[in-house]
Order: C-alpha cells, then sequence, then structure tokens
C-alpha cells in the first residue's frame, strides 16, 4: 500500500480533490448496485413495470440495512483520522478492531431481526398484492448477504480514512463491475428474474467484502485490522460519532419508505402502483446525488478530523471551504442535468412506457429542485462531526427530516398524491438556512478552544 496522501502537510486544494473525487466516484459506482438492479428489471418482459415497483418498495429497506454500515464506518474514521493526526498509532488499531467486530454483531442481529419481520415490512411500506411477491424474493435473498454488505462499505471508511481513497475507490468499483456482468447473466441468461439481480448483488457485495479485508490486513498497511475483544466504550464513541451519518441515512429510508406508502394511499388502487414506479426511479435520481456528494463530504472527514487533532486550524477552515465548494460545483452540474435530454435519457433505462416517462422527468425536475442549497447543509454536517460535535451535526440532520415529515404529511393530504413530491426542496430549503446559522454561532468558538489546547 503506497500512502499518497500527507493529511497534515500536502497543499490543501489537491488534497482535498485527491480525497473526494475517489471517494465520490466510489460512492457514484455504489449506487449502480440498486440502479442496475432496478434498470434490467424495469425491462423483465411482461413484468417490468410491476417488478420494478416491487424492488422499489425494498429500495429503502436496503438503504436502511446499509446505513448501520455507515454509524460504524463513518463514526469510526474521524476516530481513527484524530488518533494519527495525534501520532498514536495503537489508539487508531484498537478503533479498527472495535469497529469490525461491531459491524459483525450488527449483521448478526439485523439479519435475524429483518428475515423475521419482512413481510410485515413490506406491506407496511408501499407493497400492493400485485407487487408482493417481487419484493418478498428481492428482499429475503439481499438480507441473507446483509453481513457483506456492511463489511464492504463499513470497513472501506477506514482505508479512507488512512489517506487510502484511490484503494477505497477501487474496492467498490470491483463490487459494481461484478454486479453489472453478473446481473443480466442471472435475470436473463438463468431466467431468475429478480432472484438474479439479488443473487449477483450478494455475490458482488462479496467481493467487496473479501478485497477490503485483504487491504486491512494487509503488514503493509498504516493501521492493520486485528481481531480483538469488544472495548463498550470505545463501540459506544464509535457509535456516536456515526450517529448523525447514519440517522441521515436511515431517516432517508424511512421517510422515504413513508414516501412510498403516502402514494399507495392517495394514488388509490392502479395510480398507486403508478405513482411508486415513478417513485422508485426518482430515488434512483436522487441517489446519483445524494450519494456521491456525502462522498465528497464524508471522504474528506479525514483531513478535518487530522488536522484538528493536529491543532492546525487554518488548514480546518480552508479545507471546509474547498469542500463545500466541491459539491456546489457538483449540485449544480446535476441541476443543469435535470433540466435536460439527459433526465428523460435516465428515466427511459427503466421503463419504455411513454407516460410514467413523461411524469418521472417533471417528478425528478421538483424533487430535486434545491439540491444546491442541500450542498451547504451535507458539508456543515458532515464537517461538524468530523470536529466531533456530534450532537449539533445530529441537530441539523434530524431538522431536515422533520421538516420532510411535516411535508409529506400535509400535502397529499391537502393537495393530492403528486404533490408529495415536494416535500424533498421545501426540507433541503430551510434545513440549509438553519444548518448555517448553527454552524457560524458555534464552530468558530470550538476552533478558539482548540487554539488554547494545542
Amino acid at each position: 500500500m503506497h500512502h499518497t496522501n500527507d493529511l497534515g502537510r500536502d497543499r490543501l486544494f489537491p488534497l482535498v480533490c485527491r480525497l473526494a473525487i475517489p471517494t465520490m466516484l466510489a460512492q457514484l459506482v455504489s449506487v449502480l448496485y440498486s440502479i442496475v438492479d432496478r434498470m434490467y428489471i424495469g425491462n423483465i418482459a411482461g413484468i417490468g413495470d410491476l417488478a420494478l415497483a416491487g424492488v422499489g418498495v425494498c429500495g429503502p429497506i436496503v438503504t436502511l440495512l446499509g446505513s448501520f454500515a455507515s454509524l460504524v464506518g463513518m463514526g469510526g474514521a474521524p476516530l481513527l483520522a484524530m488518533r494519527l493526526g495525534e501520532g498514536r498509532r495503537d489508539e487508531a488499531e484498537r478503533v479498527a478492531a472495535n469497529g469490525f467486530v461491531t459491524l459483525l454483531a450488527l449483521s448478526a442481529v439485523l439479519t435475524a431481526l429483518f428475515l423475521a419481520l419482512k413481510d410485515e415490512l413490506l406491506m407496511w411500506f408501499g407493497a400492493s398484492e400485485a407487487t408482493f411477491g417481487y419484493a418478498d424474493t428481492y428482499l429475503t435473498i439481499y438480507t441473507a448477504g446483509t453481513v457483506f454488505a456492511l463489511l464492504a462499505t463499513g470497513l472501506n471508511s477506514y482505508i479512507i480514512a488512512q489517506g487510502f481513497s484511490g484503494l477505497g475507490m477501487l474496492t467498490v468499483v470491483v463490487g459494481a463491475v461484478l454486479n453489472i456482468v453478473l446481473d443480466p447473466v442471472f435475470i436473463f441468461l438463468l431466467h431468475m428474474d429478480v432472484a438474479g439481480a439479488a443473487i449477483a448483488t450478494v455475490i458482488s457485495q462479496m467481493a467487496s467484502a473479501a478485497l477490503v479485508l485483504y487491504c486491512l490486513l494487509r503488514k503493509k498497511a498504516p493501521v492493520r485490522l486485528a481481531l480483538r475483544g469488544l472495548d463498550w466504550a470505545l463501540a459506544r464513541r464509535i457509535i456516536g460519532f456515526g450517529l448523525p451519518t447514519f440517522l441521515i441515512l436511515s431517516t432517508d429510508s424511512i421517510i422515504l419508505i413513508i414516501l412510498n406508502t403516502v402514494l399507495q394511499r392517495y394514488g388509490g388502487p392502479g395510480e398507486g402502483d403508478v405513482l411508486v414506479t415513478c417513485a422508485t426511479i426518482v430515488q434512483s435520481w436522487f441517489l446519483l446525488i445524494s450519494m456521491p456528494m456525502g462522498g465528497i463530504t464524508a471522504g474528506c472527514q479525514s483531513v478535518v478530523s487530522y488536522n484538528f487533532g493536529a491543532g492546525n486550524i487554518e488548514r480546518i477552515k480552508r479545507s471546509i471551504l474547498y469542500i463545500a465548494l466541491l459539491s456546489l460545483i457538483f449540485c449544480v452540474l446535476m441541476t443543469a442535468a435535470a433540466h435536460t435530454r439527459a433526465a428523460e435519457l435516465f428515466v427511459r433505462l427503466f421503463t419504455q412506457d411513454a407516460e410514467t416517462a413523461r411524469r418521472s422527468v417533471g417528478f425528478i425536475q421538483v424533487f430535486t429542485a434545491m439540491i444546491i442549497p442541500l450542498a451547504i447543509q451535507y458539508t456543515l454536517v458532515d464537517e461538524t462531526t468530523a470536529l466531533g460535535r456530534v450532537h449539533l451535526s445530529l441537530a441539523c440532520s434530524l431538522l431536515r427530516k422533520s421538516v420532510f415529515l411535516a411535508a409529506i404529511l400535509i400535502l397529499p393530504a391537502a393537495l393530492g398524491a403528486e404533490q408529495t413530491f415536494w416535500c424533498e426542496p421545501i426540507a433541503d430549503g430551510v434545513a440549509c438556512v438553519v444548518t448555517s446559522c448553527l454552524f457560524f454561532a458555534f464552530i468558530p468558538k470550538v476552533l478558539r478552544r482548540r487554539v488554547g489546547q494545542a
């Protein structure tokens, strides 16, 4: 492993780019796990649209499972980087070891829990009699491979936190490319339909997990993974650091589940399934924005945490500025793409029905109307976490979800099912304003105190 990034001394803007771009691309590629599945499923002859709606119901549940990887991965990575910045390598290795054991324990609990409750969850969260069979098949197989999904994603953060962003990207790319190759084989060549898509995903995640473990177990790794007993105090601290990111992802999932349920209820028979199909396509587009942007902001947490541990305040300020700039550029480009033929071409990957495609493009434009302010919110929340101020970032995360939830309960009841898609831009705009005010009110004081301690 060749260490290419010095978090404390490299020129900042190139360093941020080297950390952000590979991590952003890794998250973009990881989105392909769900998007490629949905794309192929939507084009299965005779059952495409119904199967897509069924897998769309599973999408937020799958993301909810994956958010537990971020709880441990994004929680441990800033701690690991801080310990490296302080020159305490042994402590960094303790963080990695406890993260590994915590991920194994969570995998066992979540697999048992979700397999036991999946039938009730699917019906509560937007499946209809016509789509339940497809949803049940996909979720059963995917849940059985939870341990590979959690290890691949959670431990990958510990690779990136050591400065190996390119290697972190490679572990994701290997799994995603394998999924792209295996999907048509299992779905069409072996005629396994929805089950084939799920099996291809689990095999791909298994390959990513194996590569991540290999990278962390190598003797040349600066922070090696070793199996140790669980330190409850350290595990709680890891979880505390990861809680804001976990809540962002898990509540996103819960809210999308509520979105599907609301669309089914207010859409009614037939129309409800059509709206859930549209929502599945819209959510796939939104993942193309939120996951890479999360890659930028979370992937650069290591440079902020490292320099906070080292007491280098000026590098922290400039790092956050550059991270925000990259996020804004990305979101401006994605906003422009939503209003070009790119959105239409994207939608056509999932459905050949002209009316469903037309409505989905319109819903994409509504749902992503405020992603430019969202870039600011993502940056400030993740870098507040990197500075160890978990409660503040947690409050900002919960605010956005609370506004979304309030809107999702009010808009469809008052204005009709289609107006549900306005919930996201309303929440994004409010969250950006409030998060910015809180950040500039509290974080300068945190940095001044760190100067006094250095």
